[in-house]
């Protein structure tokens, strides 16, 4: 029988079979991983048709979708967006629409 593990023996596990059944990956962050790379379709935001519902914010799973200081949509982080479409699909107005990486040669969304 495994022996229960408190805090400070699971923040850094010694071996794969330490980390909990459906366990997170520790120290895991994408934070500062340039993940915009990865991308292979970009969403391209249009601020004229935005009505900042933040359906996109709220759906989007790398905090890629920007706000502004009254809340409201004020673009896109490619830095970090992946290219899943998630937004472009929630979007109430079609305000997010994908568009082929290859259509953006000079522009790859590093900061």
């Amino acid at each position: 029988m495994k022996k229960e593990m408190n805090s400070a023996e699971m923040a850094r596990p010694k071996k794969w079979q330490d980390v909990p059944m459906a366990g997170v990956a520790f120290g895991a962050s994408a934070e500062a991983v340039e993940t915009g790379q990865w991308r292979s379709i970009r969403p391209v935001w249009d601020s004229e048709k935005c009505i900042s519902c933040l359906l996109c914010w709220n759906q989007c799973p790398d905090r890629a979708i920007l706000t502004d200081e009254n809340g409201k949509v004020s673009g896109i982080d490619l830095f970090f967006c992946k290219g899943c479409g998630i937004c472009a699909h929630v979007c109430p107005k079609d305000a997010i629409e994908m568009k082929p990486e290859a259509d953006f040669p000079s522009d790859s969304g590093s900061r």
